[in-house]
């Protein structure tokens, strides 16, 4: 795949990806490689979710920056604010998202719709690939804390 020059024009196709990523999953995973083959960059932001008990953030960006050495077109950065107000301070005109199920549909649309009105910036849903539709950062969270293996489900 060919990329576009490296400047910060609005030519360029740039999408932020954004989540609390607590962890990064096989799915976060997923969903950021098949978004390279419709993105010249993607912007992987770490959110500060203040309604979800957060460990270190920058373990966090730091073990997603190692997943993407040597991938170009991937950026990993933090962030605490409103995601569509970093979208724009990254120079992002769309957002990328993953859907797993009919489950995660009318939050996804209703968030889409209320980002379009706010900014003009447009969702690019990708539906998660069936093996990985039952996999949360949640559902991996609470197996850890109960002692299982769950590196079958991270990068």
């Amino acid at each position: 795949m060919t990329h576009r020059s490296a400047d910060n024009t609005g030519s360029r196709r740039v999408a932020l990806f954004a989540g609390s990523f607590n962890p990064f999953t096989v799915g976060h995973d997923s969903i950021v490689r098949r978004g390279l083959g419709l993105f010249d960059r993607i912007i992987i932001g770490v959110g500060h979710n203040h309604a979800k008990t957060d460990d270190d953030i920058d373990a966090r960006v730091d073990a997603i920056k190692k997943l993407y050495t040597g991938i170009d077109a991937v950026e990993v950065r933090p962030y605490s604010c409103l995601t569509v107000d970093f979208a724009r301070q990254c120079g992002a005109r769309y957002l990328l998202r993953g859907m797993r199920s009919v489950k995660d549909f009318e939050y996804e649309r209703d968030m889409a719709d209320i980002n379009r009105r706010l900014t003009g910036i447009e969702t690019v849903i990708l539906f998660t690939l069936p093996e990985h539709a039952a996999i949360s950062s949640s559902v991996v969270r609470e197996l850890e804390s109960y002692g299982h293996d769950v590196t079958k489900f991270l990068p």
